[in-house]
């Protein structure tokens, strides 16, 4: 892989992450590096998804931030202590 597509991967993983975190209400604070890896695996997945169905970019973006959605919302999940 070359040092565009490695950059490119970390940026969209933001992005994605980010998003991500906006839909979820009420995330615990998961951190920079988090965020990206989670944007980065559902960027990946639900590019996965989407190309795999034949479909256009925004559908495959709102997938990518719902597959990150749920991705956060586990994670959040299990972050929250427990009473």
């Amino acid at each position: 892989m070359e040092i565009g597509g490695i950059v490119s991967a970390i940026v969209i993983g933001l992005i994605i992450g980010a998003a991500a975190r906006i839909v979820v209400p009420n995330s615990a604070p998961l951190g920079c590096l988090l965020t990206m890896i989670i944007g980065i695996v559902a960027a990946a997945v639900g590019a996965a998804v989407g190309h795999a169905q034949g479909w256009g970019f925004w559908l495959v973006l709102a997938v990518q931030v719902l597959v990150g959605a749920v991705i956060v919302a586990i994670f959040s999940a299990a972050a929250r202590p427990r009473p």
